[in-house]
């Protein structure tokens, strides 16, 4: 068993993704578009994964739903100590906000945790 897709709600789709493709290397497919449905999506796939991540929006929502419950982070595996503190940079010198390390956890992870452009929670980790 694994996780085939993990999917976010997104107020401006287009720019989510771009920065997924830009700062993690995801690859997108063509826009799905239903307009019955006022919903449009993109998948993206990220190198050397088979997880992939669902961008969704429904235009015609000012703001996409938000529970309090469900969806906490969203964890990239860079690899080393040196692509997260590479990463956690250029996001800093970038304007995003930064909001913790790099550090080891308690529980023995290397990470950093920045947020996207509309506020969802991403820890850069080895």
């Amino acid at each position: 068993m694994r996780i085939e897709h993990v999917a976010l709600w997104v107020n401006d789709i287009e720019n989510m993704r771009r920065f997924y493709e830009v700062y993690f290397d995801a690859q997108s497919n063509d826009k799905y578009e239903n307009e019955m449905k006022q919903f449009e999506s993109y998948f993206l796939t990220f190198r050397g994964s088979r997880c992939r991540l669902e961008l969704m929006r429904r235009p015609h929502l000012k703001e996409h739903p938000k529970e309090s419950a469900g969806y906490a982070h969203l964890a990239f595996s860079l690899g080393s100590k040196h692509a997260v503190d590479a990463l956690t940079e250029r996001f800093q010198l970038d304007g995003y906000t930064y909001v913790d390390g790099p550090r080891t956890t308690g529980d023995g992870y290397y990470e950093s945790v920045i947020l996207d452009p509309e506020g969802n929670i991403i820890e850069l980790t080895i």
